[in-house]
């Protein structure tokens, strides 16, 4: 065996893993289209202030878990730790700010130094949709209930639950931010030192924090819902009345913050208890002021991400991969007319192969072991009279068809 391992906190994507890997992205893809969504693709590195700017200095990702590095040339670049602000950017970048409202899908892998346990990797993949330049609470209530349509596609909305809060407008959060510090403040010699060096900063975070010494004392802050402005409130009120139009169930949780600082207003999580202590799978929320970061104008946005590893892992059963059917040549005389059969079977969009040496008997074991439903028999008598011989490897029935028929009849097929 090689000395040669996967780097730490990360992962091949082979065989099962795959499979379940694509399931995900394709089915998310597909919900996606149907509200709308277009497919963008940015680049995995980015400048850092892309991120540094965006995510704010405060959060884990900027001040603990980026990949950045100085390239040959001296810019300061990073691995993109999330997809939102890089959509952001390239919005602005490709001056589509006088074009909206836009509706992005995106998948593809991030990067974060953190520690690796189940369902949690350094380099990991995300799908995830934006709607940018909508600001009514119905944009969020339909960008919600596409996430929740993905999760049932595949069949896992129901080991889900969706956790939902308010982050209230700039005003709400000015007071609730002031509420926040004079609670902590009183209680600073208890606060763990990361809550200590947020407590000025950003005490959002504090309701995040994951250290036991601080979630005692999370449980008695102040809550948002106190200080809503009767604009916030409403909206508030506009997105819980849409979704439950919209037929999608949710759970009220005021500790919902998010990771990261741009959110305002909706913050949401579907998270379930059939992964442990990774139990979120798909959460975002509403952040109107990340455009005008990356040089653009103010434009309101709601958006998610849902972590593929840790969706495939939810999974019931692997989606089975198309099986294939086998072009079996009997001797060098009918090679050529395998050959152009089984690009036909390919142009009919029928997953075909051939084996490229062995006699009869060896060529037939490799269709069974590939898993392949028909098995096209050539040998030259077949080619002088222009038919081959379809095996149906199942059952072992057999029917002689013209060579011209043969793809149609195959594409046709079932499984």
């Amino acid at each position: 065996m090689s000395s040669l391992q996967p780097v730490r906190g990360t992962h091949d994507l082979i065989g099962e893993a795959q499979l379940r890997h694509a399931h995900v992205v394709q089915t998310a893809r597909r919900i996606a289209g149907l509200y709308g969504f277009d497919e963008w693709t940015t680049p995995i590195f980015e400048d850092t202030r892309v991120f540094s700017r965006s995510l704010g200095d405060t959060s884990d990702v900027v001040s603990k878990e980026m990949y950045t590095f100085e390239d040959r040339g001296g810019e300061s670049l990073t691995l993109r730790p999330e997809g939102t602000a890089a959509i952001c950017r390239a919005l602005v970048t490709n001056g589509l700010t006088q074009s909206l409202p836009q509706k992005v899908f995106y998948a593809g892998p991030m990067f974060r130094y953190e520690r690796p346990q189940k369902g949690r990797y350094r380099q990991f993949h995300q799908v995830g949709a934006e709607l940018i330049g909508a600001a009514e609470p119905l944009a969020d209530a339909e960008t919600i209930a596409m996430g929740r349509d993905i999760l049932a596609a595949l069949g896992i909305a129901g080991d889900t639950v969706l956790e939902l809060n308010t982050l209230g407008d700039a005003e709400s959060r000015a007071a609730w931010r002031a509420a926040l510090i004079a609670y902590f403040t009183d209680l600073r010699d208890q606060l763990s030192e990361d809550s200590l060096a947020r407590l000025e900063r950003n005490p959002l975070r504090i309701l995040d924090s994951k250290a036991p010494q601080d979630r005692a004392l999370v449980a008695d802050a102040p809550r948002i819902g106190a200080y809503l402005t009767e604009s916030a409130r409403a909206f508030w009120d506009g997105l819980r009345s849409a979704l439950d139009v919209l037929g999608v169930p949710f759970r009220e949780n005021p500790g919902i913050v998010r990771g990261l600082d741009y959110y305002g207003h909706t913050a949401f999580e579907f998270v379930t208890e059939r992964l442990g202590a990774q139990g979120t799978v798909l959460a975002g929320g509403r952040y109107d002021g990340l455009v005008a970061e990356m040089g653009g104008p103010r434009t309101p946005a709601i958006g998610w991400a849902g972590g593929i590893e840790r969706l495939a892992m939810l999974l019931d059963a692997t989606p089975a991969a198309p099986r294939p059917v086998a072009v079996v040549p009997l001797g060098e005389g009918a090679s050529a007319t395998a050959l152009l059969l089984l690009q036909s079977l390919r142009a009919r969009g029928v997953r075909a192969e051939i084996a490229y040496r062995g006699n009869a008997k060896r060529r037939m074991e490799r269709a069974n072991r590939i898993g392949a439903t028909h098995a096209i028999l050539i040998g030259e008598d077949e080619v002088a009279r222009g038919v081959a011989q379809v095996k149906a490897l199942d059952d072992g029935t057999q029917a002689e068809l013209a060579l011209d028929a043969v793809a149609p009849y195959l594409a046709g097929r079932d499984g």
